[in-house]
């Protein structure tokens, strides 16, 4: 081969089709056709999108007049000019029983402190503990339960300790033994005193 003569021109792309007779031959330097299935999908997907937003424009003028609609029968009723200084029209509410009402007595009974009484107050021989034994009468006309405060004190009138005695339903006229428990060595002498007596209708 001489070197005078130039090289072959680059092999030029084929089509996959044969062109029509007459029909002038395509450029190497233009874009490839879409295929046909494409162009097909980007037109459906254009007419969606615009369909859809044609919906949802269609669904806020729905709405913002329903919402005009609602507002216009709930619409609030005139604000009075009557001054904030008059005074009502109904009567004020007064606390208490009423001067003309009876009042009722209080059904619970005797006070609950006379339903407690020390039958034996005493301490541990072994531990030096108080403890008072209580006899309580339940002299309401109700069921009751009781919770009874007592404290120790020594001969000087200090107290030493404390201790609480409870009780379950307690039938009217019934009367049931419990036991108060101090903690804390005390003295001979330690006397046992009720300080609280809560009596619970049930």
């Amino acid at each position: 081969m001489s070197d005078y003569f130039p090289p072959p021109p680059p092999e030029q792309p084929q089509p996959e089709h044969p062109a029509p007779v007459g029909a002038p031959l395509p450029s190497p330097w233009a874009a490839p056709a879409a295929p046909p299935g494409k162009q097909r999908t980007g037109l459906i997907v254009t007419l969606a999108v615009g369909g859809g937003l044609v919906v949802a424009g269609a669904m806020v003028a729905l709405v913002y007049s329903l919402m005009d609609s609602v507002q216009d029968s709930i619409a609030l009723p005139p604000r009075s000019e009557a001054p904030y200084s008059e005074p009502y029209d109904e009567e004020p509410f007064a606390e208490g029983p009423s001067s003309e009402e009876p009042v009722e007595p209080d059904a619970a009974g005797p006070p609950a402190e006379g339903d407690v009484t020390v039958t034996k107050c005493a301490r541990d021989s072994l531990i030096g503990w108080p403890h008072a034994d209580l006899k309580i009468v339940n002299r309401s006309g109700s069921p009751a339960a009781y919770i009874v405060s007592i404290t120790f004190v020594d001969a000087d009138g200090a107290a030493v300790s404390d201790g609480i005695a409870t009780t379950e339903e307690v039938a009217p006229g019934a009367s049931v033994k419990v036991r108060a428990q101090g903690s804390g060595e005390a003295a001979a002498g330690t006397k046992c005193r009720i300080t609280e007596v809560d009596r619970h209708a049930l």
